[in-house]
């Protein structure tokens, strides 16, 4: 199954409750939350409080995107928080198998992030134990960056990864630059969830959601 998530991080934030409800409601299953620190990337954004603030507006999935140096230190405020998937960055952990053990043991779902200069081979040793592989299409840390392109090559690496470890099930999501023209192409590379911000978040959020997930 195919899943749309937006980024919650193009939305406008003095109605943020408001937008994460208008675009659930239009049928996007995944609500993608990006927490940075300013130290792993170079921004800054919100942290638990917020996303415990907005829980309560939709049953969506809330996929909450680490990019924090040593997540694992705040791991179970994200659980409290409401966070169905946690996922961290490949780059910011010094144990990466024990801050994704830590996620499963919360019960919540653990996703491994990996940015653009990251080669994929380094999550083959994970991919029998974490639920979803998440691509940065864009250098993490800001919004309305462009796709870049040899972003496909690396979703279909860890497609055919999974897929010959027994892991047909496992979600690779792939994150920046996602829009209309070219949603099918990263499909078609492998790919199932899929985070839009600016696609979705500028002009009328529920009618480009339809109009996204038509595309799927």
């Amino acid at each position: 199954m195919d899943y749309l998530a937006p980024s919650v991080l193009s939305a406008d934030f003095s109605t943020l409750g408001n937008e994460i409800a208008i675009v659930a409601a239009a049928g996007a299953e995944v609500i993608h939350l990006d927490v940075m620190d300013g130290s792993f990337v170079p921004n800054l954004s919100f942290g638990a409080p917020v996303i415990s603030s907005v829980r309560k507006v939709t049953a969506a999935l809330f996929d909450v995107h680490l990019m924090i140096q040593e997540p694992i230190r705040y791991l179970e405020d994200f659980k409290n928080a409401g966070a169905d998937i946690i996922t961290v960055h490949y780059e910011a952990c010094k144990n990466v198998e024990e801050t994704l053990a830590k996620i499963l043991s919360l019960g919540v779902r653990a996703g491994l992030a990996v940015s653009p200069d990251t080669p994929t081979d380094v999550i083959e040793p994970y991919i029998e134990t974490i639920d979803m592989v998440l691509i940065m299409s864009v250098y993490p840390g800001f919004g309305g960056q462009t796709f870049i392109e040899n972003s496909l090559d690396k979703i279909k690496s860890v497609r055919e990864m999974a897929d010959s470890l027994g892991r047909k099930d496992m979600w690779i999501e792939v994150d920046g630059g996602i829009d209309y023209g070219n949603i099918a192409k990263v499909k078609t590379a492998g790919a199932n969830v899929f985070v839009a911000g600016s696609a979705v978040f500028k002009g009328n959020p529920s009618v480009n959601v339809k109009k996204l997930r038509a595309l799927l």
